[in-house]
């Protein structure tokens, strides 16, 4: 009945314009299981099982609900889809500088910083209860700052508030650390400021310069292998050149990616000791004083639109391609950031230059910020963190990191705390607050939430580009150079899609579905010609992409054989909340009514095909597990009524404070709901069920993966070299993606999905670059009267069945709550590293944690090795304490925290230095294109800020509170705005582009700047809503209606140390804070 009810194109396109519009039926259990089952294998056998897609946010929140689904897909052949880049809280600055997704302090440190800057995170708002620390530690004698454009709730709790235009505050931080470097590294070389970035930041590495005209311009890092007297050193590529102050000469420091991935362990640290001989050395930090030469060089500076040429010292350096300049990281932040040390060239004459980046006159430009208050700042800070030893810290959250130049903005912020000493301090630290991301046993739930037990690799997604390309918004994208300031060079003047297509084949970044042809024919077809094991499916594999007689999905979206097909979402807002584009998500995905009215751009694709038409509704089959009417159930086919959190027993765990939670089933689940555990069993069951009769044969499939962070395989590329085109030959995990087979066997799904498999007792667990075997753990579980089992074709599995069982599956064989492995992966770490460390883990041996325990009482977790923060005698939790106190390397190329990188993409987007640039402008970001050719309007900035009762809770909707709010989400606005459009408080109004509309009160504030309004997210389409004027009487949509994705490609690069891909970790992020619109009022409302 599924075959046939897809190919009857009619009967299909029918149920797709219905969706979003009410007329839900009721059906039974068993009824929507058997339509999801045979969609499941119906596709599985059609299309291959990539094309069956799952969403689900913030596993840290309800870790087991999460693992669930996560579970189910990937013992299936599915793909889980990313969420942390995908609502654009990753902060990839974070990755860029220290190799790291995330990694913060816990709220209690608050209280022991001294001078705090708060930007971007409205603690009282959405970080109610642990705002009490921020209040509490200005009793504690600390100064609070807080930069935001608005007075924000968070504002009050200020001892100054820096009320500068919104999105400038990277503008603010270059300022205020070009008076950091001037002052207190120049003039005063403050000696802790001093000791510490030459010990803990890249600042040493030399950097060789290129000619550029007449002058010199930042290069690459020069490596071992270019010097004669390292050239056969091991993994030479990946180790760099420091010079050492007592010979002179260069030297190989310890602690580089190169040293972390030797066969000989023990060099990955960073002790001051050269990794040719082990003697130690005291690296140079500056030329300057003892240069071979000054050497102009050029620097972009973007905010002016102009470029400068500075006198750098330098040295030249004998190397296999002959003698190249070179000059240290150091020297080139001085000039970068306008620091002339008596060198010369277009230097600022002093503070008050305000066409020469980055004095504090120059600031005021793009902050509207007096110069005196980066001064006062700037000294107060770097005073603070000398006396204190570095307690001064920035919090920081969505405010910044959604608009589009956030890495650049972080690195700013990172910068003043680098320079200062502040990172890796108590006290200290860029610790950025977005959504719920620390899953804390993240070891041992990883193994159990993607099926690794049994089998790998496994299909993770990064969704930005999945989204950008599979709901067709790249169709109405032009050249991403008109609205990202980037140097002009070939690199630049490319489509962000094709940039897309080639990071995938190159393997870079993640696409599925994978292939135009069914992975699992794929395999059969491997066969027939000749394949007879793994190996060779793999070779076969190989040649046809070699050959291009197997085509990537990713290369042709729209053709029919590459769509999505079905789509589960459970505890998330997918079609709304988080979707960037939802107008098109509802019009190329669900092919049902949307409020776009945006135009294909001129500027087409060069390598993904263009077709002239975009389809429209891809997705066969849409199921949401949900415990409430939101947007996303209105718009799914199917409906499961889901367990909420008092329901179900599950783990919780948060970056803000150390401890893990239990969820606990206070009542059963009402009526006919079920836990996700529950609901995802019981889908594996009926699975397996139909498996027997469609499919009922073990298959073989192939997955292909990229170059990961924290493999081997982020040591691949260190050039960009593009195997499809002939610039390299295609060699699997090196210059292209991997490529692997897996067995599938469909009818044991079921047993699979409740039985722990014996995979990881073989092969270990661990994450992060840590690995330690559970062996006797395992067997523990097996022999225990503490744990269920399951037995399966005579083997005896521990059992995961009911999620109480999954619980204490995940804490018995994590680090953080089992002391014995704590201890055996602090054993590992010592041999990587060659430093002590296995005192952190004594005293906590016997630990043992179960979900009973937790019941009884919430329980701190250990000190592990996954995790940066030492937390030994009661400390707060302080990201990066354990890289400071035991010398343990960041996962960056070099080891240490990266002021430069090197990346050719980033040299080629004038990135590899922190800089400034610009907000896009609205006429280049392309919101407004139709909309304005009805005549002139006033644009205004839309931002979707986190609200109190919005984010991660139902509040919003509960009578009461809509009530107190109008009714509805209202749009808050300006005074000035709002009386030049002739708008009153409380007037119902229309905000509204080319890719949406959205109508709401207006909110008339004096706190609201101008140029600028604000919709808290998520307003819901399911009450309040009334039809739209400007589009003809359909009904109005939410704040995502008028967003489009905007992708930066910087964040395509992979197989290179810190940039390489991990699930959440690293790729494109999807900003929104750039929107712009313009609003009316409305003349009638219309429900």
């Amino acid at each position: 009945a599924w075959k046939a009810l897809q190919a009857d194109e009619e009967a299909r396109k029918k149920y797709q314009t219905a969706r979003g519009k009410g007329g839900f039926r009721r059906a039974s259990w068993d009824e929507v299981q058997e339509i999801m089952a045979v969609a499941n294998i119906y596709t599985a056998e059609k299309y291959g099982p990539d094309r069956v897609i799952g969403f689900s946010p913030i596993p840290a929140m309800s870790m087991l609900s999460y693992a669930a689904g996560g579970r189910f897909l990937q013992l299936f052949g599915g793909v889980n889809l990313s969420f942390y880049d995908w609502y654009c809280d990753l902060p990839t600055a974070f990755p860029e500088i220290w190799g790291e997704q995330t990694d913060v302090c816990e709220s209690a440190d608050w209280y022991n910083s001294k001078m705090i800057a708060d930007m971007g995170a409205c603690l009282n708002m959405t970080r109610t209860p642990d705002c009490h620390f921020f209040a509490e530690s200005r009793h504690n004698g600390t100064k609070a700052v807080v930069f935001a454009p608005d007075f924000s709730q968070v504002s009050k709790y200020a001892d100054q508030w820096v009320p500068l235009h919104a999105g400038s505050d990277g503008a603010f931080w270059m300022a205020t650390t070009h008076v950091i470097l001037k002052e207190f590294h120049h003039e005063k070389q403050t000696p802790y400021f001093i000791d510490y970035v030459k010990k803990y930041t890249d600042s040493p590495y030399l950097v060789k310069l290129e000619k550029d005209g007449v002058n010199y311009k930042p290069g690459r890092l020069l490596r071992a292998s270019e010097l004669s007297q390292f050239k056969d050193m091991s993994n030479g590529e990946w180790k760099f050149v420091n010079i050492d102050a007592a010979s002179g000469q260069p030297v190989v420091p310890k602690g580089s990616s190169g040293s972390r991935w030797d066969k000989k362990p023990g060099n990955w640290n960073m002790k001051f000791e050269n990794v040719a001989d082990d003697k130690p050395y005291d690296p140079v930090l500056t030329l300057l004083g003892k240069s071979d030469e000054v050497a102009q060089t050029s620097f972009t500076e973007f905010g002016l639109d102009k470029q400068v040429h500075r006198g750098v010292p330098v040295m030249y350096i004998d190397t296999t391609e002959g003698r190249v300049p070179v000059t240290t990281v150091y020297d080139l932040t001085m000039a970068q950031y306008g620091v002339s040390r008596g060198l010369p060239g277009e230097y600022p004459k002093d503070y008050t230059d305000k066409d020469a980046a980055y004095t504090p006159a120059w600031q005021e430009i793009f902050t509207g910020v007096d110069s005196k208050t980066v001064l006062q700042f700037a000294r107060e800070w770097a005073n603070t963190a000398e006396a204190t030893g570095g307690k001064c810290m920035i919090i920081i959250g969505a405010g910044i990191n959604h608009w589009y130049h956030a890495n650049l903005m972080y690195r700013a912020g990172a910068m003043a705390l680098m320079l200062t000493g502040c990172v890796g301090k108590n006290g200290g630290g860029l610790n950025h607050y977005v959504g719920q991301e620390k899953l804390a046993p993240v070891d041992s739930w990883g193994a159990i939430a993607f099926g690794k037990d049994w089998q790998g690799p496994v299909r993770l997604q990064q969704a930005p580009i999945w989204h950008y390309i599979n709901t067709c918004q790249y169709r109405y994208d032009g050249q991403f150079s008109k609205y990202n300031t980037v140097p002009d060079n070939e690199m630049t003047q490319q489509h962000t899609a094709d940039q897309i297509y080639k990071s995938v084949r190159m393997g870079n970044m993640p696409f599925y579905p994978q292939f135009e042809q069914n992975t699992l024919e794929l395999t059969k077809e491997a066969t027939a010609n000749g394949a007879t094991d793994d190996a060779g499916i793999e070779k076969y594999v190989l040649e046809k992409l070699k050959s291009k007689d197997l085509n990537y999905s990713v290369s042709n979206p729209e053709a029919e054989e590459n769509f999505p097909r079905v789509w589960y979402i459970w505890r998330g807002n997918a079609i709304m909340g988080s979707m960037k584009g939802h107008e098109y998500c509802l019009k190329h995905y669900l092919g049902t009514h949307s409020n776009a009215i945006g135009k294909d751009s001129d500027e087409h694709t060069k390598e993904v095909k263009w077709q002239d038409v975009a389809p429209v509704g891809k997705m066969d089959l849409i199921v949401d597990l949900n415990f409430r009417m939101d947007s996303s159930a209105l718009y799914s086919d199917i409906v499961l009524p889901a367990a909420s959190w008092y329901e179900k027993a599950d783990l919780n765990s948060t970056d803000l404070h150390s401890f893990i939670h239990p969820l606990s089933a206070a009542i059963a689940p009402v009526w006919e709901s079920k836990t996700d555990w529950e609901i995802f069993r019981e889908l594996a069951k009926v699975t397996s069920e139909a498996a027997k009769k469609y499919l009922p044969e073990p298959q073989k499939d192939i997955v292909t993966s990229p170059l990961a962070h924290d493999t081997a395989g982020e040591i691949a590329q260190s050039t960009i070299k593009d195997w499809y085109h002939g610039e390299c030959e295609a060699i699997p995990g090196k210059t292209m993606h991997n490529i692997t087979v897996v067995d599938r066997d469909y009818t044991a799904l079921y047993d699979k999905f409740i039985s722990l498999g014996d995979r990881i007792r073989t092969t270990g667990l661990g994450a992060h670059g840590n690995h330690f075997q559970c062996e006797d753990a395992y067997d523990e579980m097996v022999a225990s009267n503490h744990f269920p089992n399951e037995r399966t074709n005579g083997q005896v599995y521990p059992s995961l069945k009911e999620d109480v069982s999954a619980a204490n599956a995940v804490l018995h064989l994590s680090t953080l709550t089992n002391g014995k492995l704590n201890m055996r992966a602090y054993r590992n770490a010592e041999k990587k590293t060659g430093m002590p460390l296995a005192d952190l883990g004594q005293g906590s041996e016997d630990l043992r944690i179960r979900y009973a325990d937790l019941q009884a009482q919430p329980r701190r977790y250990t000190t592990s090795p996954l995790w940066s923060g030492v937390m030994t005698d009661g400390r707060a939790y302080s990201a990066y304490t354990y890289n400071v106190e035991k010398l343990v390397p960041w996962r960056t190329l070099t080891g240490r925290q990266h002021f430069y990188l090197d990346h050719e993409m980033y040299l080629a987007y004038g990135e590899n230095l922190p800089t400034y640039k610009p907000s896009p402008k609205p006429e280049a970001y392309g919101d407004l294109k139709e909309t304005l050719k009805g005549g002139d309007a006033r644009v205004l900035n839309c931002l979707t800020p986190h609200g109190k009762w919005h984010i991660h809770s139902t509040y919003m909707e509960n009578h009461r509170m809509l009530t107190l709010s109008r009714g509805c989400e209202p749009v808050w606005m300006s005074e000035v705005d709002a009386e030049e459009l002739e708008i009153k408080d409380n007037d119902w109004v229309e905000v509204y582009n080319d890719h949406g509309v959205y109508c709401a009160r207006a909110s008339v504030s004096a706190r609201i700047p101008k140029g600028v309004c604000i919709v808290y997210h998520v307003p819901e389409r399911t009450v309040g809503i009334p039809k739209s004027q400007v589009r003809g009487g359909r009904r109005a949509g939410g704040h995502n209606s008028c967003t489009r994705i905007h992708l930066n490609p910087n964040y395509l690069a992979g197989g290179y140390g810190q940039f390489s891909y991990h699930f959440n970790y690293w790729g494109p992020i999807a900003p929104n804070r750039d929107t712009h619109v313009t609003v009316k009022r409305m003349d009638k409302v219309v429900f």
